[in-house]
């Protein structure tokens, strides 16, 4: 077991921002911890790098108690916090190669791995810059690289995309692509097609507690509703809610100006509901004028949506 958490709660001054909860990562896996902002995603990766005290519950990385036995296991953690602090008066090579000491690397070792990191992040054409004149996409290269550089088995990673450009977003992306096969990933993000993408796993928090844990595909297929259904149609609106809204698989109806007398309505049905025939034999019958009728699956968006908002 890499990640084993049971039970885990911190309180602050009366809120609770993590409340009691428990999950378990394998070696090799990419886990995608999700949840809106105040969900209590930082914190619980706070507590599991060893940076905060829980008010109560345990965690163990690779078997080491986080808090009874915390310099064992933070020597299998590579952490990148979402805000990356570094010595911005440091050049690259030396920022890293005091990191690498100040984490155990044998002073023998320190050059090989700091080379290594440098590699798989590709700073080594900024390794002699110091770090104050980078920009933020080689920062952010440089605190991927501080968490790799001591060869951890685990990799936690708060927002590494946090405030880059479209084109650095495909650069962490490629190279968190390349890390997955080398080491367990818990990764906190906003960008729910990467984590569609590449974990394998979706753990959503909300409000302190996990609201789902599985595969985004699976979660997907159990999500409250089957997807939406998207209405265009050339109509009065109010009838058109009125009796779109009395169909009886129709859960939620939102509208919208499409202009020139379209409108667009976005709905969300019941599980298995089908709801495009009845719509269609009704426009037919109402003379409405109908130009797009679309069922969506459900996405991992969908499920996000669903599982934080319903709170």
């Amino acid at each position: 077991m890499m990640i084993d958490v049971q039970n885990l709660t911190k309180r602050f001054s009366g809120r609770t921002a993590v409340d009691g909860i428990s999950f378990q990562v394998q070696p090799g896996e990419i886990v995608g911890f999700l949840g809106p902002n105040g969900a209590g995603k930082s914190t619980t990766m706070r507590m599991l790098t060893g940076y905060l005290p829980p008010t109560s519950g345990a965690a163990a990385i690779s078997g080491h108690d986080v808090f009874n036995d915390s310099l064992k296991a933070r020597r299998e953690i590579g952490y990148m916090p979402e805000n990356v602090p570094l010595y911005e008066d440091m050049r690259v090579g030396e920022y890293l190669s005091f990191r690498a000491a100040l984490k155990g690397v044998r002073f023998r070792d320190v050059r090989s791995s700091v080379d290594r990191a440098m590699e798989y992040t590709g700073l080594a054409e900024v390794k002699k810059k110091m770090i104050g004149t980078l920009s933020k996409g080689f920062r952010q290269r440089v605190g991927l690289a501080d968490a790799l550089v001591h060869k951890p088995r685990l990799l936690i990673l708060d927002e590494p995309t946090n405030g880059l450009d479209p084109n650095q977003i495909r650069q962490v992306r490629s190279l968190i692509t390349q890390l997955a096969g080398e080491h367990t990933i818990l990764l906190s993000t906003h960008i729910l097609s990467e984590v569609q993408m590449n974990c394998r796993r979706v753990i959503i928090i909300n409000k302190g507690r996990i609201r789902a844990d599985n595969t985004p595909d699976i979660l997907a297929e159990n999500l409250q509703s089957s997807g939406t259904v998207t209405v265009e149609l050339q109509a009065v609106p109010a009838q058109v809610e009125e009796k779109i809204s009395a169909l009886k698989d129709v859960r939620r109806l939102t509208s919208s100006d499409a202009g020139a007398g379209w409108h667009r309505y976005e709905l969300r049905v019941e599980p298995g509901g089908e709801v495009r025939v009845e719509i269609a034999d009704l426009a037919k019958a109402q003379n409405w004028p109908l130009r797009e009728l679309t069922q969506h699956t459900a996405t991992l968006e969908d499920v996000f949506v669903e599982l934080t908002q319903r709170d």
